[in-house]
């Protein structure tokens, strides 16, 4: 099977559909970037779990598909809950049981690529945690467009083992500069900047059988919407204007999580660059009997601070106080720069944004 034959289209008619486009609105009234971004999360991860269900199921009827990773969802662009959105997703590359989908949101209304997003799902034999991967078919990729496609996704899974290595490497001669920097302005008289730990915001909730998705666990793309919104506030508390998502440069579905599971989201802003603002939010499942306790999803998010007319504001700086902090600090920012190498241009254009009340 060729990848242009897994293409599966959502199609979102936010202006005509008034319901749909209530449940995207920020606020009832118009403003630039209007549009509820963990709405989208959700509506993506289905999709991203609809179009690796129908590849895996062309071989294992009873299969399910479960989320394993968000790898990368870069924000190309601003938009409103004004405007019809069309979410295309297609299997880029075939593991032995997983598949990375990618998926292009698009305007309807009027030719602009919103976001680019790429998922991690796998096939699975049977529900809930006990669950078996499954192995599927291989792609058969079609001319060197969808070569490069392949070619990418293997390349997005390399950079993020590459980092998860990089984690326990010393840091460099650059970074442990800026570390101690960082870590010597806190001793003058009259620091006022803003320590990492200070950031910090935790919400917990309780897990229903609403939130069930079809393999008896609760559904990824409601966690990820949680964790987003926490991420969000996390980030107005220090922007001195306003936080727009530019990336979600990570999420890791590390453990699943069960109806009547006890959740605690925890956000931090872990670094800041010019106007970019990195959060890491995780978030620990405890069993309704008390006897697990586990980190179920870390996520990782970058906004940018923008001014009422979305032009970009440098974002205060962060300064880590201990061994964690600092470790989070070099996380972000190895992510943040690996980004940048890999892109030939700045992801999110806001200077290209006609009409959006400016």
């Amino acid at each position: 099977m060729k990848p242009t034959d897994t293409t599966v289209k959502l199609d979102l008619p936010i202006s005509s559909d008034p319901a749909l486009r209530r449940r995207f609105l920020v606020l009832n009234e118009p403003f630039p970037g209007n549009l509820r971004f963990g709405v989208l999360l959700e509506k993506l991860d289905w999709l991203a779990h609809d179009t690796a269900l129908d590849y895996a199921r062309r071989v294992h009827p009873e299969a399910r598909a479960v989320t394993a990773a968000v790898d990368e969802i870069l924000v190309r662009h601003v938009s409103n809950a004004q405007r019809d959105l069309v979410c295309s997703g297609r299997i880029n590359r075939v593991g032995r049981t997983s598949m990375e989908i990618g998926i292009r949101v698009e305007s309807e209304s009027e030719p602009r690529h919103y976001a680019s997003c790429y998922f991690t799902m796998v096939a699975r034999d049977g529900d809930g945690p006990g669950a078996a991967s499954i192995p599927v078919p291989p792609l058969e990729p079609e001319g060197a467009l969808e070569e490069r496609r392949a070619e990418k996704a293997l390349e997005r899974q390399q950079a993020w083992r590459a980092r998860t290595a990089a984690l326990l490497a010393p840091p460099s001669r650059e970074e442990f500069e800026e570390l101690r920097r960082l870590h010597a302005a806190q001793e003058a008289d009259g620091f006022d900047g803003v320590r990492a730990g200070t950031t910090t915001i935790e919400s917990w909730e309780r897990t229903y059988p609403e939130q069930e998705n079809e393999s008896k666990v609760i559904f990824g793309g409601y966690i990820m919407r949680r964790a987003y919104e926490l991420a969000s506030i996390c980030a107005d508390r220090v922007m001195p204007h306003r936080p727009v998502i530019a990336a979600v440069n990570r999420v890791n579905f590390i453990h699943p999580v069960e109806i009547g599971d006890k959740l605690r989201f925890s956000s931090t802003v872990v670094y800041a660059e010019g106007p970019a603002v990195c959060v890491q939010t995780s978030i620990e499942r405890m069993s309704r009997d008390r006897s697990v306790r586990a980190l179920s999803n870390s996520c990782l998010f970058t906004f940018v601070n923008v001014a009422p007319d979305l032009t970009l504001r440098d974002a205060p700086t962060i300064h880590p106080v201990t061994y964690a902090e600092d470790g989070r600090w070099l996380d972000a920012r190895r992510t943040l720069r690996d980004l940048e190498s890999r892109l030939r241009e700045p992801w999110l254009d806001l200077a290209r944004i006609p009409g959006e009340g400016r």
